[in-house]
């Protein structure tokens, strides 16, 4: 079995051979910063050049820049990773500083940016950016508009941001492996203007999906339509962080696509407005009220709303896609008697359990009792106040509380709902107002940035 330290070994041997960036060079190159741990870093303040509302990346994290003859410059370094998709299963991915996504990119309309590419892949490599305006060699199309991004070799792309707006990035280089395997990041341009369509809170995500067998760890990279884990950042639920806000703060969540289908993301609680697209801001006259925004393959959507107090579900809506680790051959056992059949199977697998005669839900009341195959996840679990949540995948919460501090992205924990705003069981007493209790760990340890710099508290 290849671990962690084993798979980026030898990942790392193979482009000893093709040189890497001399000390000359390297002295005119920006740090760049590797971050490993999977959870959400708090917002990056500006660190020079015009002010802006920084975004907040679930599961991730900003890259720093530094700012160079009125340019702001970043390093990405593009290699293989180890990424952890929930307590109890990672994956070997390719990705970017360390991570899959790589780090969100901010910048400002108007900015002239530098970006250093280092390629540490086994393989050739380049960075198309999804939906920006540039020069065409700018572009990132291998043997199109750049010669390839070779094993050790340091590109360097140079632009102007002509326009605000909500971005990705990507490989355009064997693109079918590298995408399956991670390769793609967030890319935000902010407005000029600081007062033009300024939010409270700002959160960016990417949508992805894998096909990761039980008891493996490298996607399969030459799937189509069968993936059995849907990600925000690749992360499943319930590894995937809370998004919180403050009762009455206008919230933003941009979203960018890159699997191989549509979705429809659906928050509950709230309805909101689009306010940008691949293209640019959304003028109010073409908006209209949604509770679900469509995002297609290659598409980035941001939406907006004013934040009400409770705890809500976000989630794509189809329901395949708030499951982890499913099959493709399962059938359907609804009404199928097992008892008789599953003694027999015992006596040949003692950990067997029959499921499925009444449906699937007794699979998330199972919990630690229910063996599973190394490296793999249940397709239904997590825990919420008041039992089994039963939802994996694409699945997260916006926790909305009253003395939530600005700028307070910690886990508040379960909401305390006020009397008589909890559905009760019919011929019973009315039950009392669920009190809050502290957070459930998800495993790992979420860090936030002071707002006035780059360290963790």
């Amino acid at each position: 079995m290849t671990n962690r330290r084993d798979f980026l070994r030898s990942a790392g041997a193979a482009i000893l051979s093709a040189g890497v960036v001399s000390r000359v060079q390297a002295a005119g190159i920006p740090e760049a910063k590797i971050q490993y741990k999977p959870g959400t870093e708090g917002p990056l303040a500006p660190q020079g050049g015009p002010a802006y509302n920084p975004v907040v990346t679930l599961n991730g994290w900003t890259l720093p820049y530094r700012m160079k003859n009125g340019v702001k410059e970043f390093h990405l370094v593009a290699e293989p990773v180890v990424r952890e998709f929930a307590p109890g299963m990672v994956a070997h991915m390719w990705g970017y500083n360390g991570q899959s996504p790589g780090p969100t990119i901010e910048c400002v309309e108007g900015d002239r940016i530098r970006i250093f590419v280092t390629n540490k892949l086994p393989e050739h490599t380049t960075i198309h950016w999804h939906g920006v305006l540039l020069p065409s060699g700018m572009d990132g199309v291998g043997g199109l508009s750049q010669p390839q991004i070779k094993p050790g070799q340091t590109f360097v792309y140079e632009y102007t941001m002509k326009k605000s707006g909500t971005f990705m990035y990507h490989p355009h280089a064997d693109e079918m492996v590298q995408m399956a395997m991670g390769m793609m990041g967030f890319l935000v341009v902010h407005p000029k203007n600081p007062n033009f369509m300024r939010v409270d809170r700002d959160y960016v995500f990417l949508l992805s999906a894998y096909d990761i067998d039980p008891g493996s760890y490298t996607p399969r990279t030459s799937e189509m339509t069968d993936f059995n884990l849907w990600t925000f950042n690749s992360r499943v639920f319930p590894g995937i962080d809370t998004m919180v806000a403050r009762t009455g703060e206008k919230v933003r969540i941009r979203v960018g696509n890159l699997t191989m289908t549509n979705h429809p993301i659906h928050l509950h609680g709230h309805d909101f407005e689009v306010t940008c697209t691949d293209g640019g801001w959304v003028p109010k006259t073409a908006r209209w009220p949604e509770v679900t925004t469509d995002v297609a393959v290659g598409q980035m959507r941001a939406v907006e709303f004013t934040a009400t107090a409770g705890d809500w579900a976000l989630h794509c809506h189809k329901s395949h896609h708030t499951m982890n680790a499913m099959g493709h051959q399962i059938p359907n056992l609804i009404g199928v008697p097992q008892k008789d059949i599953a003694a027999k199977v015992r006596k040949l697998v003692p950990d067997y359990m029959a499921m499925g005669d009444k449906g699937m839900a007794d699979m998330s009341e199972m919990g630690e009792a229910m063996p599973l195959p190394d490296n793999t996840l249940p397709m239904m679990t997590g825990q919420g106040p008041f039992g089994p949540i039963e939802m994996g995948g694409m699945f997260t919460l916006l926790k909305v509380r009253d003395k939530q501090k600005r700028g307070d992205y910690s886990d508040p924990g379960w909401y305390e709902h006020p009397p008589r705003t909890v559905a009760w069981l019919y011929g019973s007493e009315e039950p009392e107002a669920v009190k809050a209790a502290p957070a459930p760990s998800s495993g790992h340890d979420l860090k936030i940035r002071k707002p006035t710099g780059h360290g963790a508290h």
